[in-house]
């Protein structure tokens, strides 16, 4: 008869694996995914080593399993932001002005979901939410399409191309914060980025009258 784990010992590990996915965000958030060794998260979830690849059999199992845990919220709170507005170019603007308040809230997190050096895995799953993202805007442009209050456009390519911009723009703002928060320097992103952006947003969209904030 194969063993089967009661649900007291299931739970026990459940909460193990919890706490070594909760040391590897703080160490992310703190260090990118350079800092996010096998035996850095064990330091920091303060268990050993061998406890990590019980439940994570390589860094790059543990990395793929950590970029979806934190960019799955990051999908929930830009697809919350979007269905908000009753209007659909306002609902993608939210969804726009959240994506970039909550990546410049935290610069050093941001960078590493965004463009800090990966392996392969993980630059497959930075592409399948990439499209995630994509499809959330791609939601409200349809809606606004068929209603009229848009004008007539590809919902997708529309949004796949905000997607693209904001990332570009956000990527260099991130990088300097992320570079001071690195070296004990205080500068940042300037404090119009997400103006700039739901402007820029607007105006792809076909918004008359979005002007530059």
């Amino acid at each position: 008869m194969p063993y089967r784990r009661t649900p007291a010992v299931q739970a026990r590990m459940d909460g193990r694996r919890d706490a070594v996915l909760g040391a590897a965000r703080a160490l992310l958030a703190d260090e990118g995914y350079a800092g996010c060794t096998v035996a850095a998260v064990a330091a920091r979830a303060r268990i050993a080593t061998g406890s990590v690849y019980r439940h994570f059999p390589s860094k790059s199992v543990l990395a793929v399993e950590l970029f979806r845990s934190v960019v799955t919220a990051e999908v929930d709170a830009v697809s919350a932001a979007a269905r908000r507005p009753e209007d659909p170019a306002e609902g993608v603007a939210a969804a726009v002005e959240t994506f970039a308040r909550r990546a410049l809230a935290s610069p050093r997190l941001a960078y590493a979901l965004l463009a800090e050096p990966v392996d392969t895995a993980v630059e497959a799953e930075r592409l399948v939410f990439r499209r995630a993202f994509r499809d959330v805007f791609a939601a409200r442009i349809a809606e606004g399409t068929g209603s009229g209050r848009l004008p007539r456009q590809d919902p997708l390519l529309t949004a796949a191309g905000l997607v693209g911009a904001c990332a570009e723009a956000l990527i260099g703002p991130l990088s300097g914060a992320a570079g001071s928060a690195a070296t004990g320097r205080t500068e940042g992103p300037g404090p119009h980025t997400p103006a700039h952006l739901v402007a820029f947003t607007l105006r792809a969209l076909g918004v008359p009258h979005a002007d530059h904030p």
